[in-house]
């Protein structure tokens, strides 16, 4: 085997010197040897807190580090023509706040490493930042007195770019999700999903009836629900002071109605549905009830596991309470706070329909009202309004019901109520016209009343008109009985 020439071990280290694809420094620290030498002659022990003490002493570091040599990769790279350039302006290469990383450096040598690395940022000749990764080694033969130190800077700019933009990115995600106004929540379904999987490999096909004959699954289901972030709005709404408050009270959230919606929920999954929306209810850790529209949706690229699921919650609990007073105000007759004649239309049609047979109905009118409005207003007429609804609302229980159906026109009806059944509520608002009377001053409250009872494969019709007349009749003895006592008064 023949020698290997020193010239050509010589030759192929220049080239590759000057080929390698990434940036070659070789220094001189024997200044910055004899420096730290005299320093702890000195008795410097915390050489971090002795450059903190005075800046200028950082500067004397950086002053000693001499620059040999350099590959044309640094060169390009730092935007220089030749070695003498790059050297002259060096202080443009290292400048703002880099000091930081130079006494981590310097730190790493005074410990007696033989080396260290670091990321931090340069500059160009032009100006331009370029954030680099540097590794620094004391050359074998050299540990003594530093005067051969190779440095490689490897260019890292577009990977840290990188790096922030995903870094702002989650920022912003994370942003949309802590502050977002509807109620936010990642879950882990997969372990829901491995109990679908082990029913359907026993052979289940009907999984509806699978639910109804086994509701213990359901629950076993709901317990395997992993909540693993929710956000702030999430905490005020169910009134949590912290995340994991509300993670392990999670059986105060989910409990009562929930079951059953979780059930559907479930069927939805069983046959493929990743996507729900629908209302449930919840509740408050403290309590409160709460009515949701939950949309439920497996994030994509996790379908086949379901790990991550976005449940997004709004509370329509104002809405809910909006929808049924207005269902109240269009079944119910604001004054008297008795049923209108919407209602008492709709019953009738449904008791003439259905039953339960026999029917009772009352007509009951209000006497004197006119008199009532035409001497004291139209308020005191009110209130007199309002004083018949108390008594009637109280005269009756269900399935019974009173209607207001028109201004001083009232009617009862008494679902399977017979004659008897109708004669004790007459008995009973008579009583309670007593009491009322007796707790209020002024007008006396006066009712007419007439009552007919209609029995199966009658009209029902027909017997709200007998009980209008009959409460007719009882009108016009109440005038008479009026008349004859003023004749004799």
């Amino acid at each position: 085997m023949k020698p290997i020439s020193h010239h050509l071990v010589s030759l192929d280290f220049e080239e590759i010197w000057d080929l390698a694809p990434v940036s070659l420094w070789l220094e001189d620290y024997s200044g910055l040897k004899r420096l730290f030498d005299l320093w702890r002659e000195q008795g410097v022990i915390d050489l971090a807190g002795f450059l903190a003490e005075d800046a200028s002493r950082q500067d004397q570091c950086i002053e000693q580090f001499k620059v040999l040599r350099v590959n044309q990769f640094t060169l390009d790279l730092f935007e220089a023509s030749n070695l003498e350039e790059l050297q002259s302006r060096i202080n443009d290469v290292l400048r703002d706040d880099i000091r930081n990383c130079v006494t981590y450096e310097l730190c790493e040598l005074w410990a007696g490493r033989m080396g260290f690395a670091t990321q931090t940022f340069n500059y160009t000749l032009s100006g331009r930042r370029l954030e680099v990764r540097i590794r620094a080694r004391i050359l074998q033969g050299h540990e003594a007195n530093w005067d051969r130190v190779l440095l490689t800077l490897e260019d890292v700019t577009q990977e840290e770019e990188s790096r922030q933009r995903l870094e702002e990115q989650q920022r912003y995600a994370q942003s949309l999700f802590e502050l977002s106004p509807v109620s936010l929540w990642v879950e882990d379904f997969s372990t829901i999903k491995m109990l679908l999987d082990e029913v359907r490999a026993c052979g289940i096909d009907d999984f509806v009836t699978f639910v109804q004959v086994h509701p213990e699954f359901v629950g076993r289901c709901m317990q395997e629900i992993r909540v693993i972030d929710v956000n702030r709005h999430t905490l005020q709404i169910f009134d949590a002071t912290s995340k994991p408050q509300l993670i392990e009270q999670l059986d105060q959230v989910f409990r009562d109605e929930m079951h059953d919606t979780f059930k559907l929920q479930l069927i939805d999954l069983w046959y493929g549905k990743l996507f729900q929306q629908r209302e449930v209810v919840n509740h408050t850790l403290t309590g409160h009830l709460l009515h949701i529209h939950m949309q439920f949706h497996i994030m994509p690229g996790h379908e086949a596991d379901w790990s991550r699921v976005l449940v997004s919650l709004v509370d329509i609990s104002a809405r809910k309470k909006a929808e049924a007073y207005l269902e109240y105000l269009g079944k119910h007759d604001v004054l008297t706070k008795l049923r209108n004649r919407a209602y008492f239309t709709e019953e009738v049609n449904r008791l003439s329909r259905k039953g339960p047979w026999p029917v009772s109905v009352l007509a009951i009118d209000l006497n004197g009202l006119k008199q009532i409005n035409d001497e004291a207003g139209h308020a005191a007429g009110d209130a007199m309004l309002r004083r018949a609804g108390e008594v009637l609302s109280k005269a009756m229980d269900a399935p019974a019901c009173v209607c207001r159906i028109g201004g001083d026109e009232f009617v009862a009806l008494l679902p399977g109520g017979d004659t008897r059944d109708a004669q004790a509520v007459q008995d009973r608002i008579a009583e309670l016209l007593e009491l009322n009377n007796q707790f209020y001053q002024g007008h006396a409250l006066s009712l007419a009343v007439g009552a007919a009872t209609c029995q199966a494969g009658e009209v029902l019709d027909q017997a709200i008109q007998s009980a209008d007349q009959a409460m007719y009749r009882a009108k016009t003895a109440h005038y008479q009985q009026q008349a004859m006592e003023r004749r004799r008064s």
